[in-house]
């Protein structure tokens, strides 16, 4: 991440999670995960991490010092001008959001809602399939594509298995990586739970962190 947001960020932390509100649509979904994803950082990585959640309005410019957000939900995605001039700003001066349709379709309100602001901010194609050889699928951990969520396996929203991610890149580096896998709800559940899997499904978000703070 360029020096000028790692200056501003926490100095008695190398990262801290922060999801992002707006004020169109439903942001406060998956409660459980940002824990899970910040004890699986301090179990893989050295980072000194922040262990509690930070919610800011996307509206704040205080957003913009951030070294990662998180933004979700199922319903409509309308950013208001101070929302839509900070996303923008945030992620052409080197931020990364990582975007998750808990609605885990293609066709739905978010999707259909979020893409479109997307290409408003960016152009129209700016939001494209990324490769399943991208360096965010062995920043940490090898992965040969997005791992598969047990609701596209159960047939849940549209009965897809979504092979792929989206991204828009600025200056060949990915700053909006975009999810209809619904990997929030994926995570979504009390990280001492995770002793009972058979592999920890969280791994694949300490990719996507570890991408964002060293890409």
């Amino acid at each position: 991440m360029p020096h000028t947001l790692l200056a501003a960020s926490n100095q008695d932390f190398d990262f801290y999670f922060t999801r992002l509100s707006y004020e169109s649509g439903n942001w406060d979904v998956d409660e459980r995960m940002p824990a899970n994803i910040l004890n699986s950082l301090i179990e893989y990585t050295t980072l000194r991490v922040d262990i509690n959640e930070r919610i800011i309005p996307l509206a704040d410019p205080a957003m913009l010092n951030s070294p990662f957000c998180y933004m979700a939900g199922h319903r409509l995605v309308e950013f208001n001008h101070a929302e839509k001039e900070n996303f923008e700003t945030y992620v052409r001066n080197g931020g990364f959001v990582f975007v998750d349709d808990c609605n885990h379709d293609i066709d739905g309100v978010f999707a259909r809602t979020f893409e479109a602001q997307m290409a408003e901010i960016f152009g129209e194609k700016a939001l494209q399939k990324i490769p399943n050889d991208h360096p965010i699928y062995s920043s940490f951990f090898e992965f040969d594509g997005p791992p598969d969520t047990g609701v596209e396996l159960n047939g849940w929203g549209d009965g897809l298995v979504h092979d792929y991610l989206k991204a828009i890149e600025i200056d060949g580096r990915i700053g909006v990586l975009y999810s209809n896998k619904d990997l929030g709800c994926e995570w979504d559940y009390d990280f001492r739970n995770k002793r009972f899997m058979y592999e920890d499904n969280t791994r694949f978000a300490v990719n996507i962190v570890i991408y964002a703070m060293t890409s």
